[in-house]
């Protein structure tokens, strides 16, 4: 049975871990607000991009070297590249698992060359222990001020693979909220932008009834178009994987949180019932000491 000296040692290392749990909650919200923002600011900025590419499209076509690509993911066996985006820090209940296991679902069906690349330290351990062999490892940005600097390093790797032509498609994945309390997996396709692409981007209507031109060097305006959707959809895909970890880590913490007061509340009922049955066998001792002295008395 624990003494009152344990129990009040067990409140009082409760209530420590308590203040942490509030704190990182606290912190988790905050940053969910900020990466919130930074989405909706990618939205906007997203859609103009793809309304050039609207204007851009209804002009011209693709190049031929964009052509060649088109016919060369036209393979029985496509070379693969997948882009997963985990977390760096723990407490953030399923994230990884999940992701991991829907990678794997995805990816155990697929028959040509795969190459695995992972931004955070959590999920290429999971996806190793699933035998799936991870090739590259991104860290994972501490701020939204660093998420440019990974985009510009995966860009770079892109650039290097799409140069070789070892590599046919690029996909994402992540997880992203679907709602205010809760986040899924997601799967998106990033490269090339071939046939299916122009005709997913076609689909987009102009806002306004005056027709789009294209004005000056078309080559140029679209190699930079597509620069930019790469960047912004990456850019994109991150913060909402922050977004997503944070907010998992904000129902974790809000779940230690409960479990910490359902703790206290038991610990403080045993301590008082231990404090009193101490006080009344304190009681009971003084009342027989003194009843002992009344039959001396006499």
């Amino acid at each position: 049975m624990d003494s009152l000296e344990s129990l009040t040692r067990q409140i009082t290392g409760a209530k420590d871990l308590n203040s942490i749990v509030r704190t990182m909650k606290a912190m988790a919200a905050a940053n969910i607000g900020q990466y919130e923002m930074a989405m909706e600011s990618l939205g906007h900025y997203w859609n103009n991009v793809s309304l050039g590419l609207v204007a851009y499209l209804k002009h011209v076509r693709l190049d031929n070297q964009q052509n060649s690509r088109i016919a060369n993911t036209n393979k029985s066996e496509k070379s693969i590249c997948a882009i997963v985006f985990g977390s760096d820090q723990g407490f953030v209940g399923q994230f990884n698992d999940a992701l991991s296991q829907y990678v794997q679902d995805y990816l155990s069906t697929h028959e040509g060359t795969l190459e695995i690349w992972t931004v955070g330290v959590r999920v290429p351990l999971l996806l190793k222990d699933m035998g799936m062999l991870v090739t590259k490892e991104f860290k994972l940005p501490n701020s939204i001020n660093a998420i440019t600097s990974l985009i510009g390093s995966i860009l770079v790797e892109v650039e290097k693979n799409r140069g070789s032509g070892s590599i046919d498609e690029y996909f994402l994945f992540h997880n992203h909220l679907i709602n205010e309390g809760s986040y899924d997996q997601q799967k998106l396709r990033l490269f090339p932008l071939d046939e299916k692409w122009i005709q997913e981007k076609s689909q987009l209507k102009w806002p306004t009834k005056k027709q789009p031109e294209v004005i000056g060097d078309v080559g140029v305006l679209i190699h930079r178009l597509i620069r930019e959707y790469l960047f912004v959809t990456l850019y994109k895909t991150c913060t909402e994987s922050l977004a997503s970890e944070n907010l998992s880590r904000l129902n974790a913490m809000q779940r230690a949180e409960k479990n910490i007061e359902e703790l206290l509340e038991e610990i403080g009922h045993t301590y008082h019932r231990l404090r009193q049955s101490s006080i009344d066998e304190e009681l009971f001792d003084v009342v027989s000491g003194f009843t002992a002295l009344k039959k001396d008395e006499y």
